[in-house]
């Protein structure tokens, strides 16, 4: 008993240990497998072979494994004229230059996507907290992510690898 008459319960270190490594085991394995973008099926699929002859190395890098390019590094971030951005790996219609804006992030950013079936989401856990990760509808590539510090009328920023998309002027 403890000094206030309640009882004392005594915590190994072998028990303490095991309760902390379960709780990093699950951390760590919730954030891995198959997320919802890669586990949909989209309209437009190919092997892998087929993806890396399609695309270059660094959009392969980022449409099919996740990546991120620099900031700063694309020229789409300070594309200005009317048109489209499409996606790189399916010509999929994503933003419109209408909804474009520049957040000074340094990536390309959108405060809507084009129409509400040109892209999708999932959670995101890489950072070890949850994120808003934005995929092509079409072909599952990812294009970026999605934070709640855009403009007006949405309040949403879409801020989305420029290596991800080609811009079609028009």
């Amino acid at each position: 008993m403890t000094d206030l008459g309640k009882p004392h319960t005594a915590i190994s270190r072998r028990s303490l240990m095991g309760w902390l490594g379960a709780g990093v085991s699950t951390l760590v394995l919730g954030g891995c497998g198959v997320d919802p973008a890669e586990a949909k099926s989209f309209p437009v699929r190919l092997s892998e072979a087929e993806w890396r002859k399609k695309l270059t190395r660094a959009e392969f890098a980022v449409l099919r494994n996740k990546g991120t390019e620099r900031p700063y590094s694309s020229p789409l971030d300070k594309e200005n004229r009317r048109g489209t951005f499409v996606c790189a790996g399916c010509g999929n219609r994503l933003y419109s230059s209408k909804t474009k804006f520049d957040s000074g992030t340094g990536w390309p950013s959108f405060y809507a996507p084009i129409d509400k079936g040109a892209v999708g989401t999932s959670r995101d856990f890489k950072l070890g907290y949850p994120r808003t990760e934005v995929h092509c509808a079409d072909c599952g590539g990812h294009l970026g992510h999605i934070f709640n510090d855009g403009p007006r009328p949405t309040g949403k920023r879409h801020c989305i690898n420029g290596i991800a998309m080609d811009f079609r002027p028009g």
